[in-house]
Parts: structure tokens; sequence; C-alpha cells
């Protein structure tokens, strides 16, 4: 059988890491470690599982089922296509493209300055380039895992270095109220913020694409080459999430008046480096985000391509850019405003359809399929709209953003006593 080791599934692995680890997985990890403080360690854990652990999960997931269609399937074809299609564009113009033009932009503005009209004009050459990198999403190992992959890692190390030889303070902070009492369930919650498990139910297939291009063909190969890349890849962001939680939680204690992880990151890099620390931190969050949105224009144009096969590729992607170019100039906050209730609706059920794959043999059974997913997206839709809110999470753990797993249980015990 052909493998995949060695060089190959190295680069591969930067590939899937480059892809996942954009602007939210810059900002949560320092903001988590700021706020958690003296009880970082057990946040961080919380924030492994959701930011790291379904993700990776959630490639190896869909690289078992042979694509999110066939994964989705297992509750019916119907809601696998309606499914695929809000998960692509919430991950893609929706969302989370536009905002790594915004949030790449914030970080340039105090080298810049701002201006709607510099904003435009930014935002218009980061997507044309994204684009054209986008264009081959076969050979993103090339672009992605040979260059822009370690040159962000190695300006990662440079801020982490630095904190470690001149460390702003001499131990981490008192926690935060949200974090002094439940700091894993808070660090979970934090995780999801990244929407990477959304993510990794579509990273799949371009890394699968990645490894047919290397010649290697054979189905079981391709499924195993793709969870070894998602399992590198998830060590990767462990490693990277540690340090940024760490040099987070030591600027947390020096400048504890920072709201979010960007002003916790510009604060170090400024302490450090001064007028070169805004500069090395502008051109880490600018590797990130470019990296991220040449994944996910890929990802997204090559599904909607198989979805619209008359219509090219290049087309696809060029107008999903286009648009997500259009949407990232209403600025982050707006983004998020307007997208966070399906974000809010979806997640769950991400989350329950990964999860479910990895059960026994006795609960891959439609009928426990269609229960679980069908409970959980009944409880996750009402809690996302403004006037349902409060009714779905007077459910158990509804106060901690969990009302969706009683159902989910429930539903999965109907089903597998189903004939």
């Amino acid at each position: 059988m052909q493998d995949l080791r060695g060089k190959k599934l190295l680069l591969l692995g930067f590939t899937l890491f480059s892809m996942f680890f954009g602007a939210g997985n810059l900002i949560f990890p320092p903001h988590l470690g700021a706020q958690a403080g003296a009880n970082l360690w057990p946040a961080f854990a919380g924030f492994a599982v959701s930011a790291i652990g379904l993700p990776i999960m959630g490639v190896a997931a869909v690289a078992n089922a042979g694509g999110l269609d066939r994964l989705a399937s297992r509750v019916h074809p119907k809601f696998a296509l309606a499914f695929a299609i809000l998960v692509y564009l919430s991950i893609g113009p929706c969302l989370a493209i536009p905002r790594t033009a915004s949030t790449s932009f914030e970080m340039l503005v105090p080298l810049l300055g701002g201006g709607r009209g510099l904003q435009l004009g930014y935002s218009v050459v980061f997507f044309t380039a994204a684009f054209l990198v986008a264009l081959r999403p076969e050979k993103l190992t090339d672009r992605l895992g040979h260059v822009l992959c370690p040159a962000l890692i190695a300006l990662i190390l440079i801020l982490f270095a630095g904190c470690l030889l001149h460390p702003v303070a001499a131990q981490y902070g008192t926690p935060a109220a949200a974090y002094a009492q439940l700091p894993a369930l808070e660090g979970i919650l934090g995780g999801y913020q990244t929407m990477d498990t959304l993510a990794g139910l579509n990273f799949g297939a371009v890394i699968a694409l990645n490894i047919q291009a290397l010649g290697i063909t054979e189905p079981k190969a391709v499924r195993q080459g793709t969870i070894r890349a998602g399992i590198l890849a998830g060590g990767l962001l462990l490693v990277i999430y540690a340090m940024l939680a760490h040099v987070g939680a030591l600027t947390g204690a020096a400048y504890p008046d920072c709201a979010t992880g960007a002003e916790t990151l510009t604060a170090l890099a400024s302490a450090l480096f001064g007028r070169a620390g805004q500069v090395l931190l502008a051109a880490i969050f600018l590797l990130a985000c470019f990296n991220t949105c040449v994944g996910l224009i890929s990802c997204v144009g090559q599904y909607f391509h198989t979805l619209l096969p008359r219509i090219p590729y290049p087309a696809i992607a060029g107008f999903f850019a286009a648009a997500s170019m259009l949407i990232s100039n209403i600025g982050l906050a707006g983004i998020i405003r307007l997208s966070t209730p399906v974000l809010h609706a979806l997640y769950p059920v991400a989350i329950v359809l990964i999860v479910l794959s990895f059960l026994p043999a006795q609960f891959q059974k439609r009928p426990a399929y269609v229960g679980c997913v069908a409970l959980t997206a009944a409880q996750s839709v009402l809690a996302a709209l403004p006037l349902t809110t409060v009714f779905a999470n007077a459910l158990p753990l509804g106060q901690f953003g969990f009302g969706w797993v009683i159902p989910a249980l429930v539903g999965l015990g109907i089903g597998v006593f189903c004939r």
C-alpha cells in the first residue's frame, strides 16, 4: 500500500496547520492566558479539547467517511446538502474569510493609519493575492507548507523567545471572575470561538487533494495520510497555543487592562521590541490570516465546484474572494454580529456528528444519527434566536452554553432503541 511519511507528511502537516491557524487562533490563546492567570493550565486543557481535539477529530471523521456529504448523509441526504452549504458559507464569505482581512488590517492600522479608503485598497490587494494562490488547491503544500507556514512559526518563536529572555512579569496574575471557579469549562467555551471544528470538517478534502497530487491515490492511503497530517497539525497547534497562552498570562499580569488577545499581544510586542515589535506582530497576523484565507477559499471553492460542475473552479473561487472582499469592509464587529447566531446554531450539530462517527458499531445506524442531530439542532437553533434564547438555555447546562447536551443524549438513546 502507498504510504505518506517523512518530509511529505511534515509538509502536509504544516499546510493543514497554516490553514487552521488564522486570526482567532492568534487572539484567543493569549486572551485566555491573560484572563485565566494562575488558573492558566486547567483553562488551557479545556481550550485544547475544543480548539484542537474537536477540529482534528473532524478531519479524521470526514476522512474516514469519505467526505462531509457522506458523513452528514448518515442523517439524511437532504440534511447533508443543507448542512454542508451552511457550514461552507459560514466558514467562507459570511464570516471566516472576511474576518481574515478585517483582523489583519486592524493590526496594520497603528503602522499605516486608518481610513475607509485604505481598508478598501488593502482588502483588494489581500484577496487578489489569496485568490491567485488558491487557484491551484493541489499546490497548497508547496506554497503554504514550504514557505508561509515555516515563516509564521519562526516569527511566533521570536516573540516567544523574547518573552522568555525578558519576561514582562515574574508570575501569572490573579484569575478573572470567569476563570476563578470552573477554568476548564471556560476554556472549552473559549476554544469554540476559533471556529476550527467547522473548518476541520472541510479542510480534510483539500489535504486529500494535495496527497493525491503527491502521487498517492489509493483511497485507504489517502485517508490515513489525511489523518496523520491532522495529528501532526494538532501537535503544532498544541505547542503554539501553549506558547501564546503562557506569554498572555505573563502579559496579563503586567498589563491587566488589556481587553482582547490582540491588545495583549500588542502590549507584549511593544514592551519587548518597541516599534519593531508592532511590525513583527503585524507580520505574524498578516501571514496567519493570509494562510487561512487561502485555505478557506480553496475548500469553499472546491465544494461549490462539485455542486455546480459546469462553473469552473477559478470562477467560483474568484466569486467568493470578491464577495468576501466586499463583506470584509463592513468591519470585524459587524461581521461577527451578523454571523454569530448562525455559528451558535451550527456548532453543536457539527460536534455531535463528529462524536457519533467515533462511537461503537451499535450507534452507527440512521435512527441514532437522526434522533441525536434533530434534538441537538432544535435546541441550538432556538438558543440562537433572540425570542427563544431564554427558553432554550433553561435546560440543564444551558447557563454554561451546553444546553444541547441533554437533548443530544436523549435523541441518541431514542435512536439506538428504534428498529
